[in-house]
């Protein structure tokens, strides 16, 4: 990290992996600013010195705007992003309605768009280059038949493809832009699934943990030469057939 203390940004980070990136960086000694819906009232953090929290839907501008504008004025710098804000759910392709593809397209794209917008600015206008990565899931390249998600891998696919593009524009203003795509994560997502089932979602027969998340998302933050890389962490799902 140098001499200088670093600040990032984490989206969704009152549960999950979200709050596991969060207090991973600031563990690492970096200043952060985590936001979630009601991050304030749902008692992961309580602010400090080197951590702001900021209340609100990422999937509007005007949230992601107080988002970048509280890490300027709080801590002078914007050196990494985490989008990590995602909402999933599945139903038959014919099921899902146009209300579910503008939440899912609110939260997932929106929700990356603003926020990753208003960054990338403030690192152009800092000239020392900076860090985005983003989760989206395996099922992007390896989709299961019983996992019925199509209209939610609109919004991670394109996720993936916005990562690639945007690795390349802005290379050579050294911005890099990666991806961590998990497997099935042991969260309060899956607190009501039968952890039998879910260990067969995988070649390896295991679920991660928020910490095998994390590590790769710290990695990728701090990895000056890797752009445009989306990171499996999936126990080996995205190779195909098991």
């Amino acid at each position: 990290m140098g001499t200088k203390q670093k600040t990032v940004i984490v989206t969704g980070a009152s549960q999950g992996i979200g709050s596991g990136v969060a207090q991973a960086f600031l563990d690492r000694g970096y200043n952060v600013v985590a936001t979630s819906r009601n991050i304030t009232k749902s008692g992961a953090f309580s602010g400090s010195e080197r951590l702001a929290l900021v209340d609100g839907n990422i999937g509007e501008s005007a949230v992601a705007a107080k988002v970048v504008e509280t890490a300027v004025s709080k801590f002078g710098s914007i050196d990494a992003l985490v989008n990590n804000a995602g909402i999933f759910f599945t139903k038959a392709f014919t099921d899902y309605t146009a209300e579910d593809l503008e939440a899912l397209s609110s939260t997932n794209l929106e929700g990356f768009l603003y926020v990753t917008q208003g960054t990338v600015k403030q690192m152009l206008a800092q000239n020392s280059g900076g860090s985005v990565v983003s989760i989206t899931t395996s099922l992007v390249v390896n989709p299961i038949a019983g996992i019925t998600a199509s209209v939610p891998m609109i919004t991670k696919g394109g996720l993936e493809a916005v990562t690639r593009s945007l690795a390349s524009e802005y290379a050579k203003e050294h911005i890099r832009f990666n991806t961590v795509a998990p497997g099935i994560v042991d969260t309060p997502l899956h607190k009501n699934n039968p952890k039998d089932f879910l260990k067969t979602l995988s070649p390896m027969g295991t679920i991660s943990d928020v910490s095998d998340i994390v590590d790769a998302v710290v990695y990728l933050t701090e990895a000056r030469h890797v752009t445009g890389e989306v990171l499996h962490v999936d126990g080996g799902s995205h190779s195909g057939k098991w």
